[in-house]
């Protein structure tokens, strides 16, 4: 008589999580991508003032590189269900804050509370992969932890790959046919809701498996090369999403298409989303510095291309090329960062590179929506070429800091 099969990852995350849990944390993603796009358009359709959305959205990063880190660091010490309500709480109220400052307020106000919004915005893919990464420790069975944190860390990724695509699409999408402030209310009404489900699940209590390490690591430890060489490679990341979005709509408004960038977008979250759930599928010995490196590469390769796009079908075609580097390089830089976390620090790292993109979307958008004013489309098809190439940089610096690490332990 034969022996029963084992439980499927996806059963046993499942049993671990409860059903509700993934459909939650996949909502709970779409305030944080929304945000910068959304205060830009808000008040570019507002103020009409391209110089004043730009220098908002800038504002709107530099209040997540002032502050994002540091809730993942409360997380880790305090547990994730009381930081991630009150951030959630907090930043739901100050996106209500901004939609009405854009019409009733002065530039200084509304600055201050674009801060606000970055301040206070909840990571909630990031603080998701500190959870997951505490369950799969705690909870599954040691000889297949390192699997499953591989198809989880593949999922988490196309999940974010799909938020972050797709989330300017739904900014667009409704400020063009409800009004400029429903994007960043409708964000609003996600955090509420969402978001607060998020820090209020179960799961949130899986995370004090961080708390409970009493070595846990110095702070010191976050200025690590090893740690510091990921943070460059999810800022490049955030500076490519922030690039590319902006020189693709400046492409578009020039093939008198503008309304048709969102859905041109959409072919780079494609190719990205099932590439990082393809990424799952690769061999042990396929290391992860490899992968990174790899991937950058196609990413570059892609970036390289989309300068030559005159036409929606090519500027499709090598969007979609383009997202096979981005998702699998985004898994790859969070998997090194699940094996490099110091002890009790996972929450910090995980923030720390969820900020990163956040900072290099918000810069992107500003740098090049103020050049793509100045100049023209074909000058600033080449930024996504910049940033592509910081993360290749990176992928080249990590080579030598790494160990052979073949995957998340």
């Amino acid at each position: 008589m034969s022996s029963p099969r084992p439980p499927s990852t996806v059963a046993l995350l499942l049993a671990a999580t409860g059903r509700a849990y993934f459909p939650i944390a996949f909502v709970a993603r779409f305030p944080y991508a929304m945000i910068v796009v959304g205060v830009l358009t808000l008040i570019v359709m507002v103020r009409d003032s391209l110089a004043l959305g730009g220098l908002v959205s800038a504002c709107v990063g530099l209040g997540t590189a002032a502050v994002g880190p540091l809730i993942g660091a409360a997380a880790d010490r305090f547990g994730q269900r009381r930081v991630v309500l009150i951030a959630g709480l907090a930043n739901g109220a100050s996106l209500l804050l901004i939609a009405w400052s854009a019409v009733a307020a002065t530039d200084a106000v509304v600055l201050l509370i674009a801060v606000l919004v970055g301040a206070t915005a909840p990571q909630v893919s990031p603080l998701s992969r500190s959870r997951l990464v505490g369950i799969i420790a705690t909870r599954m069975p040691a000889q297949r932890r390192a699997g499953i944190l591989n198809s989880t860390f593949s999922y988490e990724s196309a999940a974010d790959e799909v938020t972050f695509v797709f989330g300017p699409v739904l900014v667009g999408a409704l400020a063009t046919t409800v009004g400029p402030q429903a994007a960043v209310i409708g964000a609003a009404v996600i955090e509420f809701v969402f978001v607060t489900a998020f820090a209020l699940h179960p799961t949130s209590r899986a995370a004090a498996h961080e708390t409970a390490v009493h070595d846990r690591a110095p702070a010191r430890a976050l200025l690590h090369p090893r740690l510091l060489v990921l943070l460059i490679g999810s800022t490049g990341i955030g500076l490519f999403f922030g690039a590319m979005l902006t020189s693709l709509t400046a492409l578009m408004t020039g093939l008198g298409g503008a309304d048709q960038a969102g859905l041109v977008y959409g072919a780079m979250g494609v190719g990205s989303a099932a590439f990082a759930l393809g990424v799952a599928l690769f061999p042990a010995r396929f290391s992860l510095r490899a992968r990174w490196l790899t991937f950058a590469v196609i990413m570059f390769g892609g970036a390289a291309m989309f300068p030559l796009a005159g036409s929606v079908p090519v500027a499709v075609a090598v969007l979609f090329v383009t997202g096979v580097g981005v998702g699998a390089t985004l898994v790859s830089l969070y998997s090194l960062a699940a094996v490099r976390s110091p002890a009790g620090r996972s929450a910090t790292v995980m923030t720390m590179l969820g900020s990163g993109i956040v900072v290099g979307q918000a810069a992107a958008s500003g740098i090049v929506g103020g050049v793509a004013s100045a100049t023209s489309a074909h000058v600033v098809s080449f930024a996504p070429v910049i940033a592509a190439l910081i993360v290749l940089t990176a992928a080249a610096v990590n080579w030598p800091l790494s160990r052979s690490e073949r995957g998340p332990r």
